[in-house]
């Protein structure tokens, strides 16, 4: 495993090493620029002797530091530096000025036009994965017209996102199965299972049938023996006949043959199956049953069928009429005409006409609010 702390403590090291060699060679260049020129001489002549003795013995250097290679290449410009030239070859030298002017260009090539805020780029990238049959020019369009955003369709496909990029083998013009459900969801429906366990240890099955538009629980039951032929009871109870529902969500459980498709098509509802092992391809009705478990069953345990039923009846209505959930708004799937002239009042502030009504519900685990007028 990489220790990162490490690595960049060595980093910071080295770069403290590094500006201290070239604060020290400046500090070096400007005590010899006070000196005399005869001395400046002699202490050259001085080590150009110590230089020839380890050339004669044929002793290598060790390895130069950046530092020094920044050094040697920024203090040749100031005199004839082939001639002092001893432990690299002249083609080195070059080398480190080559590099050197790279990484100065590369460094101004930075301070070019600015790049776009962060929020913009998100809602870039917000719009092509919302609108995924609009290209770089609509978006550009789009940004402009109506926002105010001035940028090109070349900025715009800077910052497109490479999942949606037709490039990569997805066509543009594909729709999303999260799209699909947003533009059908007032025509969909969704079905689960749900499992409970009684005091007497007896396994429980409870259908779950919701409409994913208004959140709604359309239908539920509680069964010690599913079967296809009682499910398709159910659906006949749930459904009226004036519907205007077209699809129906479900997973691959057994307990949804083939027949039972069928027979679900004369309802004039087109079965969509789940993936396999896809529970986020039914993830509303996932929440729904995950939302009864967490606020209802795992605090009840129920004695029979019968209770269970009990149970869930008044949950249900509870979860239809008063339960207030955020992806509508938030809003309830069933308002009441009370409950729609309370959301007109000022903020925090009570109308002092009205007192506060509340309603136990399962026996005080959640309760109910409204404003109630005071009779006179």
């Amino acid at each position: 495993m990489i220790d990162f702390r490490a690595t960049a403590a060595h980093r910071f090291r080295a770069a403290i090493d590094f500006t201290l060699e070239l604060l020290l060679d400046w500090m070096r260049f400007v005590v010899n620029l006070v000196r005399s020129r005869a001395a400046s001489s002699a202490e050259i002549l001085f080590l150009r002797k110590q230089l020839a003795f380890y050339r004669e013995h044929q002793i290598k250097p060790r390895r130069l530091t950046e530092g020094t290679r920044v050094s040697l290449a920024f203090w040749s410009q100031w005199f004839n530096w082939r001639e002092s030239l001893v432990i690299v070859k002249p083609e080195t030298l070059i080398r480190w000025h080559r590099k050197g002017f790279k990484l100065l260009w590369r460094r101004k090539s930075r301070m070019g036009r600015p790049g776009l805020r962060a929020d913009i780029r998100q809602l870039i990238v917000r719009m092509v994965k919302d609108n995924p049959t609009w290209g770089q020019e609509r978006i550009a369009a789009e940004l402009w017209l109506k926002l105010g955003v001035e940028v090109s369709p070349r900025t715009v496909r800077a910052y497109w996102p490479e999942e949606c990029d037709p490039r990569n083998g997805k066509k543009t013009s594909s729709q999303r199965w999260q799209t699909f459900i947003r533009n059908h969801a007032q025509a969909i429906l969704a079905c689960d299972f749900l499992v409970s366990i009684t005091a007497g240890f007896r396994v429980l099955y409870v259908l779950v049938i919701m409409e994913i538009g208004s959140r709604r629980i359309l239908h539920h039951n509680v069964t010690a023996h599913p079967t296809a032929e009682w499910m398709l009871q159910q659906f006949r109870e749930a459904i009226p006949g004036d519907h205007e529902y077209k699809f129906l969500i479900h997973d691959r459980d057994s307990i949804f043959s083939a027949a039972a498709d069928n027979e679900l098509q004369s309802f004039g509802l087109r079965v969509l199956r789940t993936p396999v092992q896809a529970p986020k391809a039914n993830a509303y009705c996932e929440r729904v049953i995950g939302t009864i478990r967490r606020e209802c069953s795992d605090w009840v345990i129920p004695l029979s069928e019968k209770h269970l039923r009990r149970i869930l009846r008044e949950w249900v209505a509870h979860y239809n009429r008063g339960r207030p959930h955020a992806s509508l708004g938030p809003g309830i799937p069933e308002p009441t005409i009370e409950r729609r002239q309370s959301r007109k009042n000022q903020r925090h502030e009570l109308p002092p006409e009205c007192r506060i009504g509340t309603k136990d519900v399962l026996g005080g685990l959640h309760h109910e609010y409204w404003l109630q007028k005071i009779v006179a």
